[in-house]
């Protein structure tokens, strides 16, 4: 690992010296027409490192020698991160394009329509690279595509014109790209190169804050990032499995949230509307985290108190099923973080999953088969084993109940109807995200025994050696991926049918295959949270494991294949995670310590 640093090392001094050599050699109006403030400006920087890559990629082609095509990806892949601020923010599918896991990509938009799509980009390609005897002709035919679509993202994209406000977001997008993804190992599969290619990404936020001049107005934050930035890069000069991510986030990235909103306020940045993340937030895990309506459907979005009320008289009223004796309660129970503790509620094929911080993904079920949870609460009312009614029927019902009819009419302009009481029950549940863990206490306040050595060690492996995070996704630990969260993962781990590992059967549960017959989804399933996961057993989606140490036994060993399950496409590195005893408790102290403060055995202090 310590000759690859060194030799990204070089690299990244060779390309700063040819990047200058390339300005200066333009002339102060050269041939492409170009002042010497445009030469400095953003877009050109942008357009420098988009050549950069696109040469090394060809070079990696031309070249005959393993050494040689190896190098050329180094040197492409970290022209790549530099350019990760600005493309991950102006062309995101194609950055997600070139930044893809060597999984298959399939889209199925309806039974006429489904595309499999083989992956390209620098990941796939590191992968076929750096291994023993790769395949010459394949690697340069990932590299001629990932060639061709950098081509197009040449041609089609810039940077001239944008605003401060464009700035900033780009600026507080990749901060936090770098803290969930970057530092977990997310898109260095092989080589663990993260630390080090997420201090490149940081040098580039600073030459964008500088050459916008944003900064230019107050020279006091100019130093203030400066500073902060060469702190970010003075930590991620630690080796891979012992670089402390939790301190890394509490006090590095929480704290350039904090300069961030002190610049938004002190150049007087105003912004048109929100992402995912609230323009205001300062902590990657707090209520103030998510602007709540971007996971909301149009119509569902300006939640008030007594909607979310009302929604949680719905959600226990079991007059509302035709039988008159389910709820939603019934199989989501409060005490329980809103699960039933069985492996499969009675009539279902399913675990019950937790519907706390529920409402921040994109899919529901864990087959994903609903985009919204006012879409999943159809789904309840329709199935004949839940609520076996359909919503005609149970508006109609919600009507003949005069005290909701009183509370519908002052909260909805037009009463009980189809939408508001989707949207009352949706809006309940969306309050079921408190952030109020020991986890989240304790990395939002300087209150240290809040949480001990060993969770903290614990929230590391999760983060890094035991490659958790590269599915569940801090801060919600779940598929939905950041920074953009717009898509939630479905995964193909590989579970048994039955609590086996030495005649281990792959359960029979086809998951996603069932909705669109797609043979390369068979066994796939959305990723849940792992928030509250202390309380929620069994686990995985059939129950099949009723502790947590048999969770981190079977993920150790490699998942299905680990235990002898042979599936074509199991999406879980399928080679052991060499975790010891000592680490995968560690692990399991650090996921108890995501349990909400209401569910909580004890409130006396941390485990030691």
């Amino acid at each position: 690992m310590n000759i690859k640093i060194k030799l990204y090392a070089i690299i990244e001094a060779c390309f700063i010296i040819s990047l200058f050599a390339f300005i200066f050699s333009c002339g102060s109006q050269g041939k492409d027409g170009l002042n010497e403030k445009e030469k400095t400006s953003i877009n050109f920087i942008y357009k420098a490192d988009l050549s950069s890559c696109l040469s090394n990629l060809d070079s990696l082609i031309k070249s005959e020698s393993l050494e040689e095509k190896q190098n050329f990806y180094l040197e492409a892949r970290l022209d790549f991160k530099r350019l990760e601020p600005a493309l991950g923010f102006v062309d995101i599918e194609n950055y997600k394009y070139l930044n893809q896991p060597n999984i298959l990509k399939v889209e199925e938009e309806d039974l006429t329509d489904i595309k499999i799509k083989k992956p390209s980009g620098f990941q796939v390609l590191e992968e076929a690279l750096f291994v023993d005897n790769p395949d010459t002709t394949e690697v340069n035919s990932i590299a001629r595509q990932t060639l061709n679509r950098l081509k197009l993202v040449e041609n089609t994209t810039g940077l001239k014109g944008y605003k401060d406000y464009h700035i900033l977001w780009m600026i507080r997008k990749e901060i936090t790209r770098i803290a969930l993804t970057g530092i977990t190992g997310f898109d260095s599969p092989v080589l663990e190169n993260s630390l080090f290619e997420s201090s490149i990404a940081y040098q580039r936020i600073e030459d964008y804050l500088i050459h916008s001049e944003i900064l230019n107005r107050d020279k006091q934050l100019q130093k203030k990032w400066s500073v902060s930035i060469n702190d970010a890069r003075s930590y991620l000069k630690g080796d891979f499995n012992e670089f402390n991510r939790y301190e890394f986030i509490k006090t590095v990235t929480h704290s350039q949230l904090g300069l961030w909103n002190e610049t938004v306020e002190k150049l007087d940045v105003n912004f048109p509307f929100k992402l995912a993340f609230n323009n205001d937030m300062t902590s990657l895990f707090s209520t103030s985290t998510f602007n709540d309506d971007f996971f909301a459907e149009r119509n569902g979005k300006n939640v008030k108190d007594g909607q979310i009320l009302v929604g949680k008289a719905l959600f226990d009223d079991t007059r509302l099923s035709s039988s008159g004796r389910m709820s939603c309660g019934t199989c989501h129970e409060a005490k329980k973080a809103f699960t039933d503790g069985k492996k499969v509620f009675a009539g279902q094929k399913r675990n019950t999953p937790t519907l706390t911080y529920a409402h921040l993904q994109q899919g529901f079920f864990f087959d994903n088969r609903s985009g919204s949870l006012e879409g999943q609460i159809v789904s309840v009312v329709n199935n004949e084993k839940e609520f076996h009614t359909d919503l005609s029927s149970m508006v109609e019902t919600v009507k003949r109940i005069k005290e909701y009819t009183i509370a519908f009419d002052t909260l909805y302009d037009k009463g009980v109807d189809q939408h508001s009481v989707r949207h009352a029950i949706a809006s309940y549940v969306r309050d079921l995200a408190a952030f109020d863990s020991r986890f989240d206490r304790a990395i939002n306040t300087t209150e240290r025994e809040l949480l001990s050595e060993r969770e903290i060690n614990g929230f590391n492996l999760f983060m890094g050696k035991a490659k958790c995070a590269t599915c569940h996704f801090a801060p919600v630990f779940n598929g939905t991926v950041p920074p953009d969260f717009t898509e939630s993962e479905m995964e193909l781990l590989g579970v048994p049918q039955t609590n086996d590992t030495i005649n281990a059967k792959i359960d029979p549960d086809p998951g996603r295959y069932n909705l669109y017959n797609t043979p390369e989804r068979r066994h796939f399933f959305k990723t849940p949270t792992v928030r509250n996961i202390a309380v929620t057993g069994p686990y995985m989606h059939n129950g099949v494991y009723s502790s947590l140490e048999e969770v981190m036994d079977f993920y150790n060993r490699g998942g299905g294949a680990g235990i002898g399950i042979a599936v074509q496409f199991q999406t879980l590195p399928d080679t052991p995670l060499n975790l010891s005893e000592k680490e995968m408790e560690d692990v399991i102290l650090f996921m108890k310590s995501l349990t909400d403060a209401k569910y909580e055995p004890s409130k006396s202090l941390a485990v030691q």
